[in-house]
């Protein structure tokens, strides 16, 4: 198993807990005084691109490219002349081609296209307790960079508010408060995602939705995910939730029904409860059905009136990856994202998320083999998205260049919830009669954070950005980790300009996979992206021997 450091003295940050492959903790908390580069970066933004206390030090890399199978395990290739996708009004001068000018803004979708500001979107954030405490900052985040927010699984099931009557939702406070908190502050950059699943299928979401939102939700089919091969599941620990939940119809572990169970909870013997969903398609038994299930599901949300479907698979084999491509794509959906194991979880059987499934990055090469095979037969290939462990601008980068041109955006999860967690911490500090409201759970700042500031528009790099794009007047409704979610994305933007920029491309759709290379050669082996110094090996001897010039990438496709 490879081991990440906990820290890097280059950027000055620490990992409190054992740090895995995005660079995050293996456990993050929304309580965590910092300062992993996620958490930091909410703070101050680009600066944490480069090594700190300039002008006093040198810094020298500390890669280990060279070990194992991984995202970190490929480079990214860079040229030294040309330019490949010049956004409109910008030439090819040395004036115009500055990183600054590479525009990260992505469009997908089949007839109807969506757009982001930036090639990334949040993982599901669904009935987990956690996602409905820092909503507010998710969503208003989202909306303010403008990358698509996804409402994931059960959130209408869950809520005790709701109303289901004769199997069919009435009411929906909280599902209604995560979509009208996005749409409060949309201006037509990202979107948001409404994902179903067996119980919210059964529960009619999709109908509700559709009802009451019209074309302003993406409606998104689950077939899983990679942290786990199971349902979700949250926990509870209260007895009369628990039963709830069980009438509400879905499986509760232990059963709160039992006699046994309850006096053991009585006696705090049994102190919680976990509530699962329902496994998709048992009651099939053939490729042929489900593809004839899942038609029929697309052309039903057609029918309601959706314009704009996508569908979220796990890190399942190659069957049901070949599965979900081909099917997205000969029903036209808008995105299909792909989760590999390697992600993260709200709550996910600890062994399972660390044994089940296939690697993100052996899942994602094969998702660009087999959307290539498609193509060639004359299918448009759904635009995608890939997931799983994913975290900083260089993982953007490289992910987005393995399965070019189909991947479009990079779906992350945990680590656009670190900022909403910070920015809660930093606003019950300040402003402590917004601290219950908000989630926060310091009682004063940490040291990390002070050493950036003692107030608002002092801690958060991105603080007058947002200013600028709300006003001042409406700052005052803007929620800390809201504002720390921008901080981050402008980091993870300029990283990505920058990486961009060495490789010449000052736009999305030119990243190439040949802008990638494999550290070590199992890496080529089981990606397809050949090993550094094999690539342009034969040119580089033609430039030797003098034989004519061939294009380089960066200048020709």
């Amino acid at each position: 198993m490879i081991q990440w450091p906990k820290s890097n003295d280059a950027l000055g940050t620490v990992n409190r807990g054992n740090p895995c492959e995005s660079g995050l903790c293996t456990l993050c908390r929304a309580d965590c005084k910092g300062k992993c580069e996620t958490w930091l970066s909410s703070l101050q933004g680009r600066k944490l691109l480069y090594p700190r206390d300039f002008g006093a030090i040198t810094a020298g890399s500390a890669n280990t490219t060279h070990v194992g199978v991984s995202y970190n395990s490929l480079r990214i290739n860079g040229y030294n002349y040309g330019a490949l996708g010049l956004p409109k009004g910008i030439s090819n001068s040395e004036d115009d081609c500055i990183f600054p000018n590479v525009n990260t803004e992505v469009e997908f979708g089949n007839e109807v296209k969506t757009k982001a500001r930036v090639p990334m979107m949040t993982g599901a954030l669904g009935s987990t307790f956690i996602a409905a405490k820092y909503w507010e900052s998710f969503a208003v985040g989202a909306a303010l960079v403008g990358y698509p927010i996804v409402v994931g699984e059960n959130v209408v099931g869950v809520d005790k508010r709701s109303e289901i009557k004769n199997g069919k939702i009435s009411k929906a406070p909280e599902l209604d408060r995560r979509i009208e908190t996005f749409l409060r502050y949309y201006d037509g950059y990202g979107a948001i995602i409404v994902q179903l699943n067996v119980e919210d299928t059964r529960n009619g979401v999709a109908e509700y939705v559709i009802e009451k939102y019209g074309d302003k939700v993406i409606i998104e089919l689950k077939w899983g995910q990679g942290a786990k091969d199971i349902g979700g599941e949250i926990q509870v620990a209260d007895l009369e939730y628990a039963l709830f939940l069980k009438k509400r119809g879905y499986v509760v572990d232990p059963d709160p029904e039992i006699p046994e169970v309850q006096e053991a909870f009585k006696h705090k013997a049994i102190k919680s409860f976990a509530r699962h969903s329902r496994l998709g398609y048992t009651s099939l038994s053939s490729r042929e059905e489900v593809e004839k299930n899942f038609k029929d599901s697309v052309a039903y949300l057609r029918k309601l009136g959706y314009k704009r479907i996508s569908l979220k698979t796990g890190s399942y084999g190659m069957e049901a990856l070949a599965m979900s491509i081909k099917y997205a794509s000969e029903n036209k959906l808008d995105l299909l994202t792909i989760d590999g194991s390697g992600g993260g979880t709200g709550m996910s059987p600890w062994n399972m998320m660390e044994s089940w499934g296939v690697p993100s990055i052996y899942l994602h090469a094969k998702a660009h083999e087999y959307a290539s095979q498609l193509a060639e037969s004359g299918t448009k290939v759904v635009d995608m998205a890939f997931a799983g462990g994913l975290a900083r601008e260089d993982q953007i980068f490289k992910a987005l260049a393995l399965g070019a041109p189909f991947t479009k955006l990079v779906c992350m999860g945990r680590s656009l919830m670190i900022p909403a967690y910070l920015g809660s911490n930093v606003q019950g500090v300040l402003n402590p009669e917004d601290k219950v409201r908000v989630n926060g759970n310091w009682d004063k700042l940490p040291v990390a954070v002070e050493e950036c500031g003692i107030k608002e528009d002092e801690i958060f790099a991105g603080y007058y950005d947002v200013q600028k794009k709300v006003g001042a007047d409406e700052m005052k409704n803007i929620p800390f980790g809201a504002i720390a979610s921008w901080t981050l994305a402008d980091k993870l933007a300029a990283g990505l300009q920058q990486l961009m920029a060495g490789a010449r491309r000052f736009s999305l759709n030119a990243i190439l996979r040949q802008d990638i290379f494999s550290g070590n050669r199992e890496t080529e082996k089981e990606t397809g992206i050949p090993f550094v110094s094999d690539v342009d090996d034969a040119v580089a001897k033609d430039i030797i021997s003098g034989k004519p010039s061939k294009a380089k990438a960066a200048v020709s496709n």
